[in-house]
């Protein structure tokens, strides 16, 4: 098969979710500019601005159902001890903020990784790293037990390809993501209460120490002397 290479001009999500896509579809040779544009554009590497000329062709692909799933199967693969991340930024996965959704919050059971976790100035981190952060996120689950789940289902890829940069194979996405979640308003909806400060206490008052006080605090502390 033909070697594909996906960029974007910002993080990579977009990019993820294209490897993601041809994966599923069964195409092997697929991989990510680590980095995308903009790192190719510091290191000054040659860029061409003609559009190409694609000829339209015949494309055998067989797409893997077993990678995805809906909403329904959520709740079942969690209580069967499976594992749903949530590549969401952890304000609007705590429902405090919500830019595009109409509801704010998560599904319950859910665990948040931002998905800009993966990364390192830009790039990804390296395999070991993301490696070793991951599997303390499964606790020891199979990589194959993991859901992951974003906004719409793009920056959730971006989950997928780090799990697979790191060796962990398997992993699964929930198409519908968020947006999908809350079309139905019987799902539940979970959100993280907000901190509470601590409540400030009023400055003590300075009590005026006088002789008999320090000679009673000498004789408690050396036995010596009668207190008066």
């Amino acid at each position: 098969s033909m070697q594909v290479v996906a960029y974007d001009a910002g993080d990579g999500a977009f990019a993820a979710r294209l490897w993601w896509l041809l994966k599923t579809l069964g195409h092997r040779d697929v991989a990510v500019l680590d980095g995308g544009w903009a790192r190719w554009s510091v290191l000054g590497l040659p860029a061409n601005p003609a559009q190409p000329l694609v000829s339209p062709t015949h494309y055998h692909g067989a797409f893997d159902t077993d990678r995805l799933l809906d909403a329904p199967a959520v709740p079942r693969r969690l209580a069967a001890g499976d594992l749903l991340i949530d590549a969401r930024a952890a304000g609007r996965f705590r429902g405090e903020v919500e830019p595009i959704d109409r509801v704010a919050g998560h599904v319950p059971g859910a665990s948040n990784r931002p998905y800009a976790s993966n990364l390192s100035e830009g790039r990804f981190k390296s395999a070991p790293r993301l490696a070793q952060e991951f599997a303390a996120l499964l606790d020891g689950r199979d990589p194959q037990q993991v859901i992951a789940m974003c906004g719409s289902g793009v920056t959730a890829c971006h989950h997928l390809l780090a799990m697979a940069h790191a060796g962990l194979h398997g992993a699964r996405l929930y198409t519908g993501s968020w947006s999908g979640w809350i079309e139905d308003p019987a799902r539940p909806v979970s959100r993280a209460p907000r901190p509470v400060p601590p409540r400030s206490r009023p400055p003590t008052a300075a009590v005026p120490t006088t002789r008999r006080a320090e000679r009673r605090r000498h004789w408690l502390r050396t036995g010596r002397g009668r207190p008066t």
